[in-house]
């Protein structure tokens, strides 16, 4: 797998590109067949009162869909950290998808698991005191920073060209690329939809109907 890094606004030092290809292996181990990792660092500077951070966007290249996957951080190794934990967690998403369109059992989503007290699980109850703790607010449960005092509204614009495709595919499309809607050409109706996130393993399909429907004459 060729692994290309590339910066904008920011060096790339000798250090950081080692780090990328030790932590790639795991990459190489659970997506074999993948044929390119491409990661994009840019730096942000300070805007509104805000400190600047790093940006890391990872694109997994291979035979079937791209994985994407990006976060931001103070320092350009924190970014990668999360950015990474996200691609490996949809590549292992992903597998779990095959296995269900297998015919094999899906995992266990949260609600369903929360439904028979999680006794399917390995999750156990809090112990009383800790939880009287978290209450009183002994122990902190929320980083305290003060929020900006005024953000502005940013409307990002993509254009993509359109592909006809299953819901279901359509479904694994949207996991691997890390967003909560999808939009595609139905490949059984040839109509405009979007998929999009629910809760647990659950999704839904939205589908737009082209034909416009004519006035009535008045009279």
């Amino acid at each position: 797998m060729d692994v290309t890094i590339t910066g904008r606004n920011v060096g790339i030092p000798d250090r950081f590109e080692e780090y990328v290809s030790e932590k790639t292996e795991k990459v190489e181990h659970l997506a074999p067949r993948a044929l390119a990792l491409e990661v994009k660092l840019c730096r942000h500077h300070e805007t509104h009162g805000s400190t600047g951070d790093d940006r890391v966007e990872l694109t997994l290249i291979g035979p079937g869909p791209i994985v994407r996957a990006e976060a931001g951080a103070g320092d350009k190794y924190a970014a990668f950290d999360i950015a990474y934990d996200k691609l490996v967690e949809r590549i292992r998403q992903a597998k779990d998808r095959r296995k269900v369109h297998r015919g094999q059992r899906r995992p266990t989503s949260l609600r369903e698991a929360a439904a028979d007290g999680f006794s399917s699980v390995a999750v156990a109850a809090a112990p009383v005191d800790v939880i009287e703790k978290v209450a009183t607010g002994s122990i902190p449960v929320v980083d305290e920073t003060s929020a900006e005092e005024w953000s502005p509204v940013v409307i990002r614009e993509k254009e993509f060209p359109a592909e006809q495709m299953t819901a279901e595919d359509a479904v694994d499309r949207m996991e691997l690329v890390g967003h909560d809607f999808f939009l595609f050409i139905d490949a059984r109706t040839d109509k405009p939809s979007v998929v999009y996130r629910r809760k647990g393993w659950d999704y839904g399909v939205i589908k737009l109907d082209a034909e416009v429907a004519e006035l009535a004459p008045a009279g």
